[in-house]
């Protein structure tokens, strides 16, 4: 059952992608929410624009937005009013199928907890990607696995299974099944969180290099620090963006 529907997947054609200035695009984007107390406006319309191979921190309160923001731009929930367009595609007019299937090929996401599956060894959690997008041949992808692992420092932990690793290991871990199927940007949620601040240190110079790569980065973090070594913070409150600063520059 499972293999027909990500048979069914493969088979979802998503619409070609327009030449982009930006990777992400944001116009006018609200989000309203409508609970028992009454409606809530999550996001009040938004603009943004984060270059290819940025680097950009978005910061913010609990329940400043911020949240909102990211699922807008992975897909995970749809905008009540404006677009939304990432690496050209207009994300905001995608089905539920096509977006399933646009996520894996063009978005990485890195979580606070890992989410690597318990059951699989490292080397299987970053192929997990590339077997459900059908990128790949079938025999590269244990080889392509490796050499990502290799590039976060971890590839002598390929045939363990998460358990056995460290948090600051696993992190890097997810970071690399992230990059499976070389999506061109990465979107990673409080990544640092569970990591002591020598491990996190770790993690974000990692970012760095892969922006330097060419790879976009956008990352929620509440440590104001580890957000200054980004190329740019974008803070949020009360559903709006107020700041869009580049790293030792003043506000926008």
């Amino acid at each position: 059952m499972l293999g027909k529907w990500l048979s069914g997947l493969m088979r979802v054609d998503l619409p070609q992608p327009r030449p982009a200035a930006a990777a992400v695009e944001l116009l006018a984007v609200f989000k309203t929410y409508v609970t028992g107390a009454g409606e809530f406006a999550a996001l009040k319309g938004i603009d943004l624009q984060v270059g290819a191979g940025e680097f950009v921190a978005v910061v913010g309160k609990s329940g400043s937005g911020k949240s909102t923001l990211i699922n807008m731009i992975t897909g995970i929930d749809r905008p009540t009013g404006g677009e939304v367009w990432v690496a050209g595609t207009p994300v905001h007019t995608l089905t539920e199928n096509q977006i399933a299937v646009w996520r894996g090929r063009t978005v990485g996401v890195v979580f606070q907890f890992f989410q690597l599956l318990p059951t699989l060894t490292v080397l299987e959690n970053v192929m997990l990607p590339m077997d459900f997008c059908n990128m790949y041949d079938r025999l590269e992808r244990p080889e392509r696995a490796l050499k990502l692992l290799d590039l976060v420092g971890v590839s002598e932990q390929a045939f363990k299974l998460p358990a056995n690793l460290s948090g600051g290991q696993q992190q890097r871990v997810a970071i690399a099944r992230s990059l499976a199927n070389d999506p061109p940007l990465l979107v990673a949620d409080e990544p640092t969180g569970n990591l002591d601040s020598k491990t996190a240190t770790v993690v974000i110079d990692l970012f760095k290099e892969l922006a330097a790569q060419g790879k976009t980065i956008l990352m929620v973090t509440h440590d104001n620090d580890l957000a200054a070594r980004s190329g740019r913070i974008v803070t949020v409150y009360d559903g709006q963006i107020m700041t869009a600063a580049a790293e030792g520059g003043s506000n926008a």
